[in-house]
This record gives structure tokens, C-alpha cells and sequence, in this order.
């Protein structure tokens, strides 16, 4: 008689519209492991009952996305030092002491995504991240550990970004400003980590941070995220890329934290791509 699967989800309110089952679906065919892995869609006053309910039932490993990154620290009885850096957990594992760990893997997975699947050089490059909210804040960490010259954080309110750059200043060269204040030198990466793309609305970024060489990445994926890539291609930057990429490679982090084997990406990240493409058609 063959074991029930191990039992894993995404925890989120509205989550239906998620594509992690899709994605570690096929991380759990290529590499054979055997487990379930649902969609929970549980509100903010419900979020710490279930999660505990959840693991006492046995369920091995969740992610969990917006609303409840910031609650999830309190589900945890550890964090790894980026969920730290992060003050958010978007991935819980049940260890075999039975205490559960919360992890971030958002910033590996935009590393990841940057550095092996596209190629980019982090290194003594200059970085402009805009924003100041929580998706900022879940990758400084992991961009500053690869010693760029320079990470500016810029936000509609100056005092936000400032405080954020100090926060991360003992792990290397941060600053915080205004819109108004980025400068006019080109940056040569430039992370939007903004709703901005889904409401369609651009921050008033001035046109000069964009250079020839310039790569710009937007955290946002999808037929609606296209504002911040129709820009930077309108401003003929090197290359304008959604978060596809980190999509995938921080599930696939997550995964190996789970399973103790990290998948392979590339074949996932194509099929999500094609599975988008061939909605947008529809849609179109």
C-alpha cells in the first residue's frame, strides 16, 4: 500500500489565481518526489489557527504570499537569517524536531534569476531599486551580498527609503531618496518592486537613470505588469524583464528546503512563459 503524499500549499487571500501548484507540480514529476500541493485561501484573522492546524495534521511545508508574509514570522519558531533580514517569511518547513522554520526566498530567487539565468554581473555595478515596501526590503539582503557599488532606494516618500537604506548599510553601500533625487547618471540594473505595472502608473522616475546598457527588471509578472517594461523599452534600455524568472527560482528554492533537492528550473520557467503567452492570445 503506497504512503499518502506529503501535504504542502500556498497559503493567501485571494490566492486562486496562484501558479505555484503549476509550478511545483513539475518540480515534484522532475525530480519524482511525491507530494500533494493545494491552493488555501484563508483571511488574516484565520491565518494562524490554520497554519497550526495544518501542521498538526501532518502537512509538511507552506508558502505564503500577501496578505500574510509579515504574519507568518509569528508562525514560525525560527527564521533563517535572509527571513530576518527580510522581517517577512514567504516559505514554512516542518523540520524533523518538529518546529517549523521560516524562511524568504524571494531575494535567492531574484538572484538566481539575475545572476545564472540571465547572466547579469552584480558586482561593483550601481543598482536603483524602486520602492520602499516589503518586496524592497525581501531582496536587499541577498542583491548586497553580491557587492555592488552602489543600491539607492527611491520612493514617493523620501523618509521611507531612508530608513530602509540604513537598515541595510552594515551590508553594504545603501541610499535612500526621492524621486526627484535619483540623479542623472544611468544605473546599469534598475528593480521595480512597485505595484506600479498593475495599476499601470508609472512613479516619476526621471528618464536620465536609463542608459544604453541599462537592464530593467520588474518584480511584477504578467498580461497586466507591463507598465514599468513599457517604459523602460521606450527609453531603449538593454533589456526590460518581468519576474518570471524569480518566480520560479524562488519556488524552486523553496522546494529544495522542503524536499532537500533543488529542481531544475529552466523547463519550468519556459512552460509558464508559454502557458502565459497562450492565455494573452485568448485574451487578446
Amino acid at each position: 500500500m503506497n504512503a499518502a503524499p506529503d501535504q504542502y500549499g500556498v497559503v493567501g487571500h485571494p490566492v486562486g489565481h496562484s501558479l505555484s501548484p503549476f509550478i511545483h507540480g513539475m518540480f515534484a514529476r522532475e525530480t519524482g518526489q511525491v507530494m500533494s500541493y493545494r491552493l488555501y485561501d484563508v483571511t488574516s484573522n484565520d491565518f494562524a489557527g490554520f497554519v497550526a492546524g495544518f501542521f498538526d495534521r501532518g502537512g509538511r511545508g507552506l508558502n505564503i504570499t500577501v496578505p500574510h508574509k509579515i504574519a507568518a514570522v509569528e508562525a514560525a519558531n525560527e527564521l533563517t537569517t535572509r527571513a530576518t533580514h527580510a522581517a517577512a517569511v514567504n516559505t514554512l518547513a516542518l523540520r524533523d524536531d518538529g518546529t517549523i522554520l521560516g524562511d524568504n526566498t524571494d531575494g535567492v530567487g531574484l538572484v538566481r534569476d539575475l545572476c545564472d539565468n540571465l547572466g547579469l554581473v552584480i558586482t561593483n555595478r550601481r543598482i536603483l531599486i524602486i520602492g520602499a515596501g516589503g518586496a524592497t526590503r525581501g531582496v536587499l539582503a541577498p542583491l548586497l551580498g553580491l557587492s555592488p557599488t552602489l543600491v539607492v532606494i527611491a520612493n514617493r516618500t523620501p523618509e521611507r527609503a531612508v530608513s530602509l537604506a540604513a537598515a541595510f548599510a552594515d551590508l553594504g553601500a545603501t541610499h535612500g531618496v526621492g524621486f526627484e533625487d535619483v540623479g542623472s547618471e544611468p544605473f546599469d540594473l534598475i528593480v521595480n518592486a512597485t505595484s506600479a505595472s498593475l495599476s499601470g502608473e508609472m512613479p516619476p522616475v526621471p528618464a536620465s537613470v536609463v542608459g544604453r546598457a541599462t537592464v530593467c527588471y520588474d518584480l511584477a509578472y504578467g498580461r497586466a505588469a507591463t507598465a514599468f517594461v513599457d517604459w523602460a523599452r521606450a527609453h531603449r534600455c538593454a533589456q526590460a524583464l518581468q519576474g518570471w524568472g524569480m518566480l520560479v527560482e524562488q519556488a524552486a528554492e523553496a522546494f529544495r528546503l522542503w524536499r532537500g533537492i533543488r529542481p531544475a528550473t529552466a523547463a519550468v520557467l519556459a512552460a509558464l512563459k508559454e502557458r502565459s503567452a497562450q492565455l494573452d492570445s485568448r485574451l487578446g
